[in-house]
């Protein structure tokens, strides 16, 4: 009886920390590259090398925020709580099992809180730039980017594997 009751708690346990790892998962998202460096958002060739001419640039303000989730860091302090509390409380004998099933208890609901505020369900993007050119073959280009540094409508281009230089 003893050892069924220690699996069902160790099963438990593991089902919990599977759930709270769930929690941990990244946001897809993808991030507004920089000039001249990094992948551009919009429609490039992924290598190789194209020409063309600046048409637009538009100016894209930040959206989102960087706070966490409220709903996220509930769920994943009372999932981590519970999770540390049952692997804790496998743990010595006697007040050292009480000890540690309240020291794994409080842990895992710290490490749980943690991963549930990173598991936002809302990005920060920083104001952007669109630049948008026509490539010499007629194909029209979007690029999001963070800064436009010397780049001006108008101005002969060079995409290099999606990376826009002057020239």
């Amino acid at each position: 009886m003893l050892a069924s009751s220690r699996f069902l708690t160790i099963a438990s346990g593991a089902v919990l920390a599977a759930a709270l790892a769930a929690c941990g998962t990244t946001n897809p998202s993808q991030p507004v590259s920089s000039y001249p460096s990094s992948t551009p958002v919009a429609t490039a060739p992924a290598v190789g090398t194209e020409y063309g001419r600046i048409t637009n640039i538009e100016y894209l303000p930040g959206t989102g925020t960087t706070t966490g989730s409220t709903t996220n860091s509930a769920i994943g302090t009372v999932l981590g709580g519970v999770a540390g509390g049952l692997l804790g409380n496998q743990v010595g004998g006697g007040s050292g099992k009480t000890a540690a099933t309240v020291l794994g208890a409080v842990g895992g609901a710290v490490i749980g809180n943690r991963i549930g505020k990173n598991r936002d369900g809302t990005t920060y993007t920083g104001p952007a730039y669109r630049v948008t050119l026509q490539a010499d073959n007629g194909a029209w280009r979007t690029y999001e980017v963070s800064s436009t540094g010397e780049l001006r409508v108008g101005d002969r281009v060079r995409v290099e594997n999606g990376v826009i230089y002057r020239g």
